[in-house]
């Protein structure tokens, strides 16, 4: 190749880049100035906000809106309550997802294809959510917080995801603990599960974030205010603040507050933007070696 030609290509290839990097900060930035704006608004103050339609940078800081939210209880009620559910909500999903991909991963299963099937299925057609109330109101979760967990337990593409992880592994590995006497639980255990840390950080993530962000199921299944994840309660901050009819006396707050509901948004996101960084170097291996069928 003569120099000319490298030289275009060079050219042609920072051009790239200086384009590409451009794009990419661009869309960074369009994700995050929403989040900053909500944050800078939570430290302002009223007539600030008020007078302001985008703040970056706060003139006026206050911290009045943290310490009302700070100091009832209810919005500590609901924080409790969503820690509650998606600790014990991750936990009892990626149990119920681990052990049926582990199943589904296997050759021999008999009636595997037909599941597989189903659960493709149920990716592109649901029930519903009348069918889904009625179920779960026959079986008496209504105003349980197994409610919030039960009929949303598996993922079915987090569970696809699980499965081609197991699936992509040697089968030898499972042939030699069995040759050593293990069942399948004990080779589930200490060898399959070590191995798929990438993958059950990452979908441990998904089904945290899921409970974490959930207010449908608890308006449907919760009907007493004092049982409300933190979402519910942020979603009647916002609709007594904005003077529209709602429950204002589940959230102990005097309309209009606009600093309150953006301080609100904050606490409801810092925890799972703290969680990340922890998971954050299994994600995208984890979502990789998953998502490509060995």
């Amino acid at each position: 190749m003569s120099k000319a030609a490298l030289k275009k290509e060079t050219i042609g290839s920072v051009v790239f880049n200086v384009m590409n990097y451009t794009l990419l900060l661009l869309f960074a930035l369009a994700c995050l100035l929403p989040f900053i704006n909500v944050v800078a608004s939570s430290f302002a103050s009223t007539q600030e906000i008020v007078q302001k339609k985008f703040i970056l940078f706060p003139t006026s800081f206050s911290l009045d809106a943290y310490r009302y939210i700070l100091s009832t209880p209810t919005i500590f009620k609901g924080l409790g309550v969503s820690i509650f559910i998606t600790l014990v909500g991750t936990a009892v999903s990626m149990t119920l997802t681990a052990l049926m991909a582990y199943g589904l991963s296997r050759r021999y299963l008999l009636g595997r294809n037909v599941i597989n099937f189903i659960i493709v299925f149920s990716m592109l057609f649901s029930g519903g959510m009348i069918p889904t109330f009625l179920i779960v109101k026959a079986v008496g979760l209504i105003d349980s917080y197994w409610s919030m967990i039960i009929p949303t337990a598996i993922n079915a593409f987090n569970l696809i995801i699980m499965r081609n992880f197991f699936q992509a592994l040697p089968d030898s590995l499972e042939e030699s603990a069995k040759i050593d006497g293990a069942n399948d639980f004990r080779i589930l255990w200490q060898i399959m599960l070590p191995l798929a840390l990438p993958s059950i950080a990452t979908l441990s993530l998904f089904y945290g974030v899921s409970y974490w962000n959930t207010y449908m199921n608890a308006i449907l299944y919760l009907n007493e205010s004092k049982m409300w994840p933190l979402q519910v309660l942020l979603r009647q901050i916002v609709i007594v603040s904005s003077g529209m009819e709602g429950n204002s006396s589940a959230v102990d707050i005097v309309p209009p507050s606009q600093t309150i509901k953006m301080s609100v948004i904050v606490v409801a996101t810092v925890p799972m933007l703290i969680a990340y960084p922890f998971v954050q170097k299994h994600f995208t291996k984890g979502a990789l070696l998953g998502s490509v069928k060995g």
